[in-house]
Order: C-alpha cells, then sequence, then structure tokens
C-alpha cells in the first residue's frame, strides 16, 4: 500500500508540473503577441514611416488606441512614406487624407497625399478603372465609387453642384490648378507650406492635392437630409470643413467611421467627418 501511495503522489506530482510548464508556455505566447501589438504607432507622427500592416489593429482592452493612433494606423499602410508632423505634406493629410481608409481592393490610392506634376497625375490615372456618373456629361470616377454614387441617385434626386459639368468629378492636374489661382495664389500657397494658412483648404487644393485627382470626389448639389442619409449608407461622405459642395468616397458605413478615428464635426449645420490629425 505504501509503494501504491509513493505512486499515487509521483504521478499526481508529474502532472503538476506538466500543468505549470504548459502554462508558462502559454503566458510567455500572450505576452509576445501583446508586446508585438502594442508597437507605438505614434511614432509615425513625428519620424517618416513605411507602411508594415494592412490591417487596423485590435486595440488591447487595457491600451485602447487613441482616434490618431487608430487613423494612422489604417492609413499607413497606403502611404509609401508617412509624412512627417509638421510638414506640408502632413497639412495635406490632415485635410484630404480621409479617402485612405477606404478597404476596397478595387480602389486605387496614390502612394503620396501629393502630385508634383501632370506626368505624375497622369501615370496614376493611368492605373485607375473608370465608370461614368449616369446622367452626366463626362462625369467619371473609379468604378467602385460610381457605382455607389449612382445607388444612391437611383435612391434620391442628388444633382451635380453645376448640373452635369466634368469639372465636378475626376480632374487632372490642370484643372486642379486652374481652380487653385480662381482662388489663391502663389504667396497663398507658400503660407500653407509654411503652416501659416489652412483655411484656404476648405475652399479649394493646391496644385497636384485635390481628391478629384483620385477619382475619388465629386461636388454635388445636396440640399436636404435625405440626400446625405443615402450618400451616407452608400459610402460618400463630406470630410473637409466648409466645402460644402464636396463629397468623398470612402466605401465604409457611418457607424465604422470612428473605429478609424474619424470625428463627427457639425458646422452650419453640416455634419463633416474629419481626420484626427
Amino acid at each position: 500500500m505504501k509503494r501504491l501511495s509513493k505512486k499515487i503522489k509521483l504521478i499526481r506530482f508529474s502532472l503538476i508540473a506538466i500543468f505549470i510548464c504548459l502554462a508558462l508556455v502559454a503566458s510567455n505566447s500572450i505576452h509576445r503577441q501583446i508586446v508585438t501589438h502594442a508597437q507605438p504607432i505614434n511614432q509615425c507622427l513625428t519620424s517618416d514611416c513605411n507602411a508594415q500592416a494592412a490591417t487596423l489593429p485590435t486595440p488591447l482592452p487595457s491600451q485602447p488606441l487613441t482616434e490618431q493612433e487608430r487613423f494612422v494606423s489604417a492609413v499607413t499602410p497606403k502611404l509609401k512614406v508617412f509624412p512627417q508632423l509638421g510638414t506640408y505634406e502632413y497639412t495635406l493629410l490632415r485635410s484630404y487624407g480621409a479617402a485612405f481608409v477606404n478597404p476596397s481592393n478595387d480602389v486605387k490610392l496614390p502612394p503620396n497625399v501629393l502630385f508634383n506634376s501632370e506626368e505624375e497625375t497622369q501615370e496614376f490615372q493611368k492605373q485607375l478603372t473608370l465608370e461614368k456618373v449616369t446622367q452626366t456629361n463626362d462625369c467619371y470616377l473609379q468604378k467602385a465609387a460610381a457605382e455607389a454614387l449612382n445607388k444612391a441617385r437611383t435612391q434620391q434626386h442628388i444633382p451635380l453642384k453645376s448640373g452635369y459639368g466634368q469639372s465636378d468629378c475626376t480632374r487632372n492636374f490642370a484643372t486642379n490648378l486652374r481652380f487653385w489661382h480662381k482662388y489663391a495664389n502663389n504667396k497663398t500657397l507658400e503660407n500653407v507650406k509654411q503652416g501659416k494658412e489652412t483655411a484656404i483648404l476648405g475652399l479649394v487644393a493646391p496644385p497636384g492635392a485635390s481628391q478629384h485627382l483620385w477619382g475619388l470626389a465629386i461636388d454635388l448639389g445636396v440640399s436636404n437630409p435625405q440626400q446625405r442619409q443615402v450618400l451616407n449608407q452608400n459610402g460618400w461622405f463630406q470630410t473637409v470643413v466648409k466645402d460644402v459642395p464636396h463629397w468623398t468616397y470612402l466605401g465604409i458605413p457611418a457607424e465604422d467611421l470612428p473605429k478609424f478615428g474619424f470625428k463627427s464635426q457639425v458646422v452650419q449645420g453640416i455634419s463633416y467627418w474629419l481626420t484626427p490629425l
């Protein structure tokens, strides 16, 4: 009986030891995962960083991501280089970078927030699959954006700002430049680059910076809540404060926008979804 009792105690001790070892291995594995996912995202806000992850990380219960970190995490994989805080490119990303959260594989995004010439713009636009907005004259958008807008327009009458004009939709570099010189000049541009002027960005985009160059923006004549609601339901939102006609195709539901760090701001009765930069 004593020998049997000793064997039982030995077996019990062995099982406990095995259990502890397994628990320690699991604990180390979880710790490694936490360390991996908790790497600071806001390093992109102070220095250049290249795209690393293709998905929005899941916030840890003990370390929830801030709005800014969620947005940076979502757009960094889409950019060739994330612009440094305080630079002209950072200002442009803050004002016009909303479209970079678009999750669709059918949507083509530029590698940077700024095209420096007509040639760069054309090179990008050659890669786009465009589709005509119904009942318009030569108004084209990226296919996914056009399909979503056309669907919304079957549910509500939503006119273009100019009626049926081409300039409301995808633009070339020259058109972007023409609009800039209509409202601003080279001195204004220098002030924007130096961070001294930002109000102008709600009226017109600097040369090479317009979302219209990407085929993901359109100017609409929206006048009632029903039109806004159906546009939101189809992934279209107002993302540039005080640019009332301007709509951006984000391709995600309104209820998911906070997950990407977007902040809702009401200005003169209009709800804009803004980047948290």
